[in-house]
């Protein structure tokens, strides 16, 4: 795939007030039980067809762990787990990485695939950010308040402007919000 086709999005799941995890780090909250009448419905085959276009995932240590104890969703498309810590392969798609990240991204996945999600780890997150890796954020907001947890956006340093590309309503009451940086 050719490298200015390529595409790097960070994915999240927040709370309304900016949080990924409650403060003992869970995230049991992340589901909605609201009716907005107005949103939009997924079906099964929906999420299948859209998560089809994703070639590659990117996600930290913690979020790793957390997708293996809560039923691994990415199925058998590739993962990159960065991380220094030594973490079992339990998956046959997960690999590996602990160098810099604009090596991975630049020199080794935006080579060989055209859509990489970067779906967790506020802190990979913001170091994507600073290191301007991301062409898009997608912030799916559950309408919750949590009052307090691990911020998504926490320490970016610097002021980055976005473009808003897309917003969805969905029936449950989520929101996505897609921005493109810097446009």
């Amino acid at each position: 795939m050719a490298k200015d086709t390529s595409r790097v999005t960070i994915h999240m799941v927040s709370s309304l007030d900016g949080f990924v995890t409650k403060k003992d780090g869970s995230v049991s909250w992340m589901e909605s039980k609201d009716n907005y009448e107005k949103g939009m419905t997924l079906t099964d085959e929906d999420v299948e067809a859209f998560l089809k276009t994703i070639d590659c995932y990117v996600m930290g240590s913690r979020t790793y762990e957390l997708a293996l104890k809560l039923g691994w969703p990415y199925g058998d498309v590739p993962v990159v787990v960065v991380t220094h810590r030594d973490l079992p392969v339990e998956r046959k798609s997960v690999e590996f990485y602990s160098g810099e990240l604009s090596t991975l991204v630049n020199h080794r996945l935006k080579p060989k695939y055209q859509s990489i999600w970067m779906v967790g780890g506020p802190m990979l997150a913001r170091d994507f950010i600073r290191l301007n890796l991301v062409d898009d954020i997608r912030i799916t907001m559950v309408p919750v308040i949590l009052g307090g947890g691990m911020p998504f956006f926490n320490h970016i340093d610097g002021e980055h402007t976005l473009h808003l590309k897309d917003v969805t309503a969905y029936k449950n009451g989520m929101v996505e919000l897609w921005y493109e940086l810097g446009g």
